[in-house]
């Protein structure tokens, strides 16, 4: 199975080119860009323009990649579609080569126990037997972004794990599959509540909490901080992985929602895009006390003084 591929495409507007592309990006930067909206048919060649051409819809575009079949494909869609949900931009994704209940299932054989500090993801089909203060968090993401074998998801485990957490109330924006609450709830949290855009991640969140036995854990749709729950006042701490524009975009309405202080942990976000989230936190009182790397990506903990 190893060296086949998967052609998934992304279909969208020809306006939120520019923000498909920043997202897709952060799977992979090898993309295909179908774009004939500045395509002109005068000219001498007008005649030997390809037949597929001709009749292209000139106000969407399509842009592709090629995931391995060793990837966690259900992984990379449900990331796309979450952000792009976040993003407010409608698109459509296919894939090309492969079946939907084939790919759904044949990822697992790749995906085996993450160990990120004193924290294991394991899936909840693995056997597996804890060491002497291991902390163990069983997951079956689902169609639901989270598994921990992907960089934005492992260095908030890791930012997260070396704070003070245990008895804190905390928040997680763009919770996807519920990976982020369930490590909180798990390193002693109080109470975590979840929010996503889109409710089948929401649902697949509130399944992985119940199975792992994290009753503290209260999950609900929201767009961004729109519907969080704040009827037991501000949150002691807050982790959002989701992605540089919609980063910049919640910052300005945080400190309603966080206790002066109180940790924040970003992630999502690429490496060329990070000055600009560095910047928006200054910018709204906030101060960068730690960030942590991996490949193109960046962690970032801040607390607001």
């Amino acid at each position: 199975m190893a060296g086949q591929w998967t052609k998934l495409t992304v279909r969208g507007k020809v306006d939120d080119l520019e923000l498909i592309t920043s997202i897709m990006s952060m799977l992979d930067n090898g993309l295909m860009i179908e774009d004939y909206s500045d395509f002109s048919f005068r000219g001498m060649y007008g005649e030997l323009v390809d037949e597929e051409i001709l009749h292209a819809d000139m106000t969407t575009v399509k842009v592709s990649l090629f995931v391995p079949m060793e990837k966690n494909l259900a992984e990379y869609t449900s990331f796309l579609k979450e952000r792009f949900a976040f993003a407010k931009i409608e698109t459509e994704i296919t894939l090309e080569g492969v079946n939907e209940d084939d790919w759904a299932e044949s990822w697992k054989q790749y995906y085996k126990p993450v160990p990120l500090g004193r924290i294991t993801i394991v899936p909840a089909w693995e056997e597996y037997t804890p060491k002497e203060g291991e902390v163990i968090v069983r997951m079956d993401p689902g169609m639901a972004f989270g598994t921990g074998t992907h960089e934005t998801t492992r260095l908030v485990v890791l930012l997260m794990q070396d704070l003070p957490i245990a008895g804190k109330r905390v928040l997680d924006v763009g919770t996807g599959s519920g990976i982020l609450s369930i490590c909180a709830s798990k390193l002693g949290a109080k109470d975590c509540h979840g929010y996503d855009i889109d409710p089948v991640a929401v649902k697949v969140a509130a399944e992985n909490a119940k199975s792992d036995g994290c009753d503290n854990i209260t999950v609900g749709v929201s767009d961004l901080l729109k519907d969080v729950d704040l009827s037991e006042g501000k949150y002691d701490f807050c982790v959002a992985n989701i992605v540089a524009d919609i980063i910049l975009r919640m910052l300005p309405d945080m400190m309603t929602y966080l206790k002066p202080s109180a940790p924040l942990i970003l992630s999502g976000i690429i490496e060329p895009r990070a000055d600009e989230v560095r910047h928006a936190l200054a910018e709204h009182g906030f101060r960068i006390v730690k960030e942590q790397k991996e490949n193109d990506w960046v962690g970032i903990y801040a607390v607001h003084d």
